[in-house]
């Protein structure tokens, strides 16, 4: 710790805003508490959540850093805190945190933080941890997705969405997303999807139906909300289960029809990962390790990157994520 410089850069929202807020500042480097080890980032991955914070949208939990975004990193670790075991400083991991991630350290509890995986690099490592949590807590702990199901996946050619597709393949369902182009269901067919259909130009409930022989979907991984609740209803198999992970297009939804819901026997259930303990993330850490981490070592899904940007131009990240423009991660980099 005494070789460190005394401070480093990290992205700030000063106030809340258009991308343009986000400000370089020089801030001191943190110490890592218990439990905690300190991560020099080489890279970061850029997220919804940190739009909607940036926004003014999104307030971070009480004990993440307040005005500095970033859920996952990628990096060394350079210091561990007292009972931090597992890892050693200048072993390379990737971690989930609750804040902080724009910059140029960080601190993550080691819980809650993996080795990178083989063969992968830094910017692949960054955009794993907040996509693949995410996804695996949604999908496979609250949807219980089984091999043989269909998986109805909105926003296919977003991060999530793209590590939906993977995963989703790899543990043996037929995957069916929306995206709002030719080209953003021409890339989720490349990346493994069975089948595609542009929102824009056709209707998702009558070619989820058509494409299942008129089943429906058996798990839905939704974070459009609003007027996306009635159709996921009736786009669900029965005993489907619905997953909300967010709701772009509005939370609070007039004349819903909620028959379906008893008539087919469907769960709509949700879930935020940010203002969950390290505890609760390291289950979900344990999990990924075991069954997902070998799929990414051995080449069977990698992380899909976009674009990247060095630190100090994420005001340019954002105003990426925001044209919605982007096929998979945005990722900030900090010396790779």
């Amino acid at each position: 710790m005494s070789s460190l410089p005394q401070d480093m850069t990290a992205i700030v929202i000063p106030a809340p805003g258009g991308p343009e807020v986000l400000t370089p500042q020089k801030r001191p480097i943190p110490m890592p508490g218990a439990g905690e080890i300190l991560i020099a980032v080489l890279a970061a991955g850029v997220n919804r959540p940190d739009v909607s914070q940036r926004q003014g949208k999104y307030p971070p939990p009480p004990d993440a850093p307040q005005d500095v975004p970033g859920l996952e990193i990628a990096g060394t670790v350079i210091a561990c805190g007292e009972g931090a075991t597992r890892y050693q400083p200048g072993d390379k991991v990737c971690a989930l945190v609750p804040g902080g991630g724009y910059a140029q350290f960080c601190l993550a509890h080691e819980s809650n933080a993996l080795p990178v995986p083989a063969g992968l690099s830094m910017i692949e490592a960054a955009a794993i941890p907040e996509t693949f949590f995410t996804v695996w807590t949604n999908v496979f702990q609250r949807g219980h997705l089984a091999a043989g199901e269909t998986l109805l996946i909105h926003g296919g050619s977003s991060g999530i969405g793209t590590t939906a597709i993977m995963l989703g393949k790899a543990f043996g369902a037929t995957v069916i997303v929306t995206a709002g182009s030719a080209d953003k269901c021409a890339a989720c067919v490349k990346l493994g999807a069975d089948h595609a259909i542009d929102y824009k130009t056709s209707d998702f409930v009558a070619e989820v139906k058509r494409l299942t022989g008129g089943r429906g979907a058996d798990v839905i991984l939704d974070m459009v909300g609003g007027s996306y609740v009635q159709r996921n209803y009736e786009a669900a198999a029965v005993e489907g289960r619905i997953v909300q992970i967010a709701f772009m297009e509005g939370y609070k939804i007039a004349n819903l029809d909620m028959r379906a819901l008893s008539g087919k026997r469907l769960t709509h259930t949700g879930s935020t990962l940010r203002p969950r303990t390290p505890a609760q993330k390291a289950i979900i850490a344990r999990e990924l390790e075991a069954k997902v981490w070998p799929l990414l070592a051995g080449g069977a899904c990698r992380p899909v990157i976009d674009q990247t940007f060095p630190l100090d131009q994420a005001a340019k990240a954002h105003a990426r994520m925001e044209s919605s423009a982007h096929i998979g991660k945005i990722v900030l980099t900090n010396g790779v």
